[in-house]
C-alpha cells in the first residue's frame, strides 16, 4: 500500500501547473470582463467602468443573429455527416481485414493532422477546378473533413474496446444486421458517439481558417468576429459574442469529457 507521502506532487510541479493553467485561462477571463466595459472603442486595464447594455446591444444586432444562425447550421450538417461516414469507416477498419487497411485509417486522420491552411488552399483549389461555387454547402464539406476525424477517433476507440463474441452471438441467436447493430452495437457505441459529435459540434462551430478559404462572401460567426476586430467601434460586443462562443464550444466539450470518462466499462470488454 502506498504512503499519502508518495501520492503527493512536489511544490514545484504544483507551481508549474498553476502558472500553466493561469496562461491559458487568464485571457478568457479577460474576454468576459470587457463584455461588460463602459469604454467602447478601446482596452483599458482596469476597466472604467461596467455596464450590461452591450448585451442588449448584441442581442439586437442582426449581423450577429446571422452569422450565428450560419455557424449552428454548419456545425450542426458537418457533425451529421460526420457521424455516418465517421462510424462507417471506423466499423470497417476494426472489424474487418483488407489490403491497405492501416493507409486508409491514416488519410482519414490526414486532415486533422495537416494546418488549417493548407486543407483550406487544396478545398479552394479543388472547388475552383471543378468550377463549385463557394456556398453553405463548400463550408459544410470543409467543415465535415476534420469532424469525420474526431468521430472516427472516438468510435474507433469503442469498437476496439468491444467484444466481437457479442456480435456473434447476436447472430447465432437469429438477429439480422439492424438488429444487431440496433440492439448489441449501439448501446456499446452510443456514448462515443455522441461524445464525437458533440467535439465535432464545437470544433465546427468556431473553425477559422478552412472557412476562410470555402466561405466565400459568407460570414460564420469567427469570422465575423475576426472581421469586427479591426473595426474600432463597439468592440465589447466582439467580447460578447466570443463570451457565447466559449460558452458554446466549452458545454459540449464538457458534455463529451464526462461521457467517455468511462468509456473502458462497456459490454464484452477484457473477453
Amino acid at each position: 500500500m502506498r504512503s499519502d507521502k508518495t501520492l503527493r506532487s512536489p511544490l514545484p510541479l504544483k507551481i508549474a501547473a498553476g502558472a500553466g493553467l493561469l496562461f491559458m485561462h487568464v485571457p478568457i477571463l479577460l474576454i468576459f470582463i470587457y463584455a461588460f466595459t463602459t469604454e467602447d472603442k478601446t482596452y483599458q486595464w482596469p476597466p472604467p467602468g461596467y455596464t450590461l447594455k452591450w448585451l442588449g446591444v448584441t442581442w439586437n444586432r442582426p449581423d450577429v443573429w446571422e452569422a450565428l444562425n450560419l455557424s449552428v447550421r454548419v456545425a450542426a450538417i458537418s457533425t451529421l455527416v460526420a457521424l455516418v461516414l465517421g462510424t462507417l469507416c471506423a466499423a470497417a477498419v476494426s472489424r474487418t481485414r483488407f489490403f491497405g487497411r492501416e493507409a486508409i485509417s491514416l488519410i482519414v486522420i490526414l486532415p486533422i493532422a495537416l494546418p488549417g491552411i493548407i486543407t483550406g488552399i487544396a478545398l479552394r483549389s479543388a472547388f475552383n477546378i471543378a468550377e463549385i461555387p463557394f456556398s453553405f454547402w463548400t463550408i459544410v464539406l470543409g467543415h465535415a473533413t476534420f469532424c469525420v476525424v474526431v468521430v472516427y477517433n472516438n468510435a474507433l476507440a469503442r469498437f476496439r474496446r468491444t467484444s466481437a463474441s457479442l456480435i456473434e452471438a447476436s447472430m447465432d441467436l437469429g438477429a439480422n444486421g439492424f438488429q444487431t447493430f440496433r440492439y448489441v452495437i449501439l448501446p456499446n457505441i452510443g456514448t462515443a458517439l455522441l461524445a464525437g459529435g458533440m467535439l465535432a459540434f464545437a470544433l465546427s462551430f468556431d473553425e477559422v481558417i478552412v472557412t476562410t478559404f470555402t466561405a466565400g462572401q459568407q460570414a460564420t460567426l469567427p469570422i465575423w468576429m475576426l472581421e469586427e476586430l479591426v473595426r474600432p467601434r463597439q468592440r465589447p460586443v466582439t467580447n460578447v459574442v466570443a463570451m457565447v462562443v466559449f460558452i458554446v464550444t466549452f458545454l459540449p466539450i464538457l458534455a463529451a469529457y464526462y461521457l467517455t470518462r468511462g468509456g473502458d466499462q462497456v459490454a464484452g470488454h477484457g473477453k
